[in-house]
């Protein structure tokens, strides 16, 4: 009887185990897991794979990445379609959201000015210099991440997704693998793929991450267990490379980091059952421009691997995953915003940053715009930001990492016409008496010796508050005919021309508003000392020649400390400074001086309004047109002739109402009133490198505006055809410059940012 029992027992056992191999093969669909491993800019080829597993008609039931493997995984399994992925990285800038790229229009104007002034930034703390843990913060990427994953924000456990993902990721301080399959997705997988020295250490639940390549960049493991019974992967490592491979420090830490995992990968290959493997050896872990040909080349390599991909497709019963076509969010409500991490900036100087309403629909580019606005300051070492639902709308949770370094030291050179060579040291100290406030001090060392303060307090959506001090000299060759008119100085026939020094000393105190980072308008005190003088007269003139007088052979025009109040407005959403493709600029100035020393002893109360108003746009691919037109009167009757206008020459940052003008050489032209127009191509004709043609033309005289000579034909005019490069010093500007008034020619050079 026992007998019969335990035979009737292996019977019923041997039945089930038939019935459940039956079940298998024929009632449940092996679950598929698809792998995908990182690469850098190779990842792309993980795209055109894809393309060939969906016209193959499998459906994938788990998807895990590491690095770029993660992030379009990432994609695919919040429901994107291959097609779409497609076209998302065909229209994505690599270069501007590696490099972080912060547009001009994020800036302030006390942003801009820094931006454009120094060729190098390095952080200076307790006077040791230090650099940099990396390029690029990642903020581009991340913000694109946000709106591409808008859809699945409120999915925190990624399994839940449309198909179950996860992505790996390496502790730097343990070297251990972490994954990530919880949490908020586009952080996740932003850390991911965060390769040291190109992109910041992320941070999540306290601990520091970096590339999950370093430890596991094909996580089969992983992926086998959520489930998978067939594994497709696609391996676009790096192999081990040569020596003439070698070529930059991203190639050297890829080959330190492959070591490991080339050696993986020939286990892991043999444990995939459908290894895809595209052919992209000769193309780098940052050939992004080379997008198309990786592409393709993920869908040439998943193209070998057809019929094994449509016999598994058969094995799930023919029945692909329907994939509903996600649309992109444009727009979204932010309701409420939460902030964490600001210790040293107020919440009004980060909303004031951030430039829109709660409560309002906004695009994500207003987003977008405000975090660039925030990454812009150098304030925030790390700004990522959580979007989650709360029913009305949207939470904001900003997570802001400020930037525990305050101190700078930057540095740039410069050469040009009028001021010389030049070679210029800042300090740069920010939270320096208190929140939301920077000090800066530039020391010019050169053929003139100048300086540069700043200390600005920004508040955001408030007014702020500013003081400057600039120390301003040079010397340049005039006509004596000027210097004649202005001064009153008795004619000399054997004198054509003098070298004048100009000295100026000029302390703000002002108050500021900016109406989004591109308009201001500021109202402030102004003190000035101003000094002419010059060493080619050697003489004495008496009091009735106008109080002038003579010093160890130097002699003085104008000597005189001036207080006056001012306001200014300006517009400005030029691209760049010197090469701009598109964008508009207005800066109106006027100045009420209303005291002074008086040392011609002619003073009478006067006022100098003057405006720039341009624009700049392409006519042709990389072929830009900016016009500009300019002009300036005095208000009053006083014959104080010291802040009259004077054209000529070229450059940017003229002191006072020094206005350049191609043609003619620094200060040729006199009046107390012009009105000038200023045209400029500009071919790009291969990166960096520009071929220039200008032409300019004015009228100058006293009383400009009040004789309607303004309307008249242009009196002075002059052409320039140059060269410029963008360097990492600056703007590289060469230029021959003529004018038929004269048929004289002017040679110009500058080279660097101009200070």
């Amino acid at each position: 009887m026992r007998n019969i029992i335990i035979t009737i027992s292996i019977l019923f056992a041997l039945l089930a185990t038939v019935a459940n191999a039956q079940n298998t093969s024929e009632g449940s669909p092996p679950k598929v897991g698809l792998v995908l491993s990182g690469g850098g800019a190779k990842g792309l080829a993980h795209i055109g794979a894809l393309k060939v597993i969906e016209e193959a008609g499998v459906k994938i039931d788990y998807i895990g990445g590491t690095s770029m493997g993660a992030i379009v995984g990432a994609l695919y399994a919040s429901g994107y379609t291959a097609q779409q992925l497609d076209s998302i990285f065909r229209s994505t800038d690599f270069t501007d959201l590696i490099q972080d790229n912060v547009p001009r229009s994020a800036k302030t104007f006390y942003e801009k000015e820094d931006s454009e002034r120094y060729a190098l930034s390095l952080p200076f703390e307790n006077f040791k210099i230090s650099f940099p843990q990396a390029i690029s913060g990642g903020q581009n990427i991340y913000n694109l991440l946000v709106q591409l994953l808008f859809h699945v924000k409120d999915i925190q456990d990624f399994k839940k997704l449309p198909i179950p993902f996860l992505c790996m990721a390496t502790n730097v301080e343990t070297g251990e693998e972490i994954l990530l399959d919880k949490g908020y997705l586009p952080e996740a997988i932003v850390a991911s793929g965060t390769f040291p020295s190109l992109f910041e250490p992320a941070e999540i639940d306290g601990q520091i991450l970096i590339d999950g390549g370093v430890v596991n960049n094909y996580p089969i493991d992983r992926v086998k267990s959520m489930g998978a019974d067939i594994i497709i992967g696609v391996d676009v490592q790096h192999d081990l490379a040569t020596r003439e491979s070698l070529s930059s420090a991203t190639e050297i830490l890829l080959q330190i980091n492959n070591y490991r995992t080339v050696n993986d990968m020939k286990k892991k290959s043999k444990e995939t059952d459908i290894y895809i493997r595209p052919n992209i050896d000769e193309f780098s872990v940052i050939a992004f421009d080379k997008g198309t040909q990786i592409v393709k080349s993920g869908e040439e390599a998943a193209q070998g691997k057809l019929e094994e991909l449509k016999q598994l497709a058969k094995r799930q019963n023919g029945t692909p995953r329907p994939r509903k076509r996600v649309e992109m969010a444009d727009s979204l409500t932010i309701n409420r915003m939460i902030l964490e991490g600001n210790d040293q900036y107020t919440r009004g100087y980060i909303k004031g940053k951030l430039r829109f309403n709660l409560a309002e629909k906004i695009s994500f580019d207003d987003l977008r715009q405000g975090m660039s606005n925030l990454s812009a300051t150098g304030n925030f070492k790390a700004i990522r930001y959580d979007l989650v639902s709360n029913g009305l709308g949207t939470d904001l949770i900003l997570k802001l990492k400020e930037n525990p370094t305050k101190m700078f030291i930057k540095m740039s050179a410069h050469y040009d016409d009028l001021y010389k060579s030049a070679a210029l040291i800042n300090l740069t100290k920010k939270n320096f008496l208190m929140k939301d406030d920077v000090a800066s001090f530039d020391f010019i060392l050169g053929d003139h010796i100048r300086y540069n303060m700043q200390y600005y307090l920004d508040k955001g959506y408030y007014w702020s508050f500013g003081i400057n001090s600039k120390l301003t000299n040079f010397d340049a060759d005039t006509d004596f005919s000027l210097i004649q008119s202005n001064f009153n100085i008795p004619a000399d026939p054997n004198i054509q021309r003098i070298n004048m020094d100009v000295t100026d000393l000029t302390n703000q105190v002002y108050l500021q508003t900016v109406i989004q980072e591109e308009f201001a308008f500021i109202i402030g005190a102004e003190h000035k000392f101003l000094k002419y003088s010059t060493r080619t007269l050697n003489q004495v003139a008496s009091e009735t020649d106008g109080n002038i007088s003579s010093s160890n052979q130097r002699t003085t025009f104008e000597n005189s400390n001036y207080l006056n109040a001012y306001s200014q407005i300006k517009l400005d959403t030029y691209d760049d400074k010197y090469f701009p493709t598109r964008g508009l600029l207005f800066d109106g100035d006027f100045h009420f001086y209303g005291l002074s020393s008086d040392y011609t002893d002619n003073f009478t109360q006067f006022a100098i309004a003057k405006a720039t108003f341009g624009g700049a746009f392409s006519v042709v691919p990389n072929l830009t047109l900016q016009l500009e037109t300019n002009g300036g009167f005095k208000l009053g009757t006083s014959p104080v002739t010291s802040f009259d206008f004077a054209l000529g020459g070229f450059g940017n940052d003229f002191v006072n109402n020094f206005v350049p003008f191609m043609g003619y050489d620094f200060l040729s032209l006199p009046g107390n009133s012009f009105i000038k127009t200023y045209g400029r191509l500009d071919y790009r004709f291969a990166p960096k490198h520009h071929m220039l043609l200008n032409a300019n033309y004015a009228n100058i005289a006293d009383d400009l505006f009040r004789t309607g000579d303004w309307f008249k034909e242009p009196s002075f005019s002059g052409y320039g055809v140059g060269y410029g490069f963008e360097s990492f010093l600056g703007p590289i500007q060469l230029y021959y410059s003529w004018s038929p008034e004269t048929k004289d020619g002017n040679f110009f050079v500058s080279l660097g940012y101009w200070f």
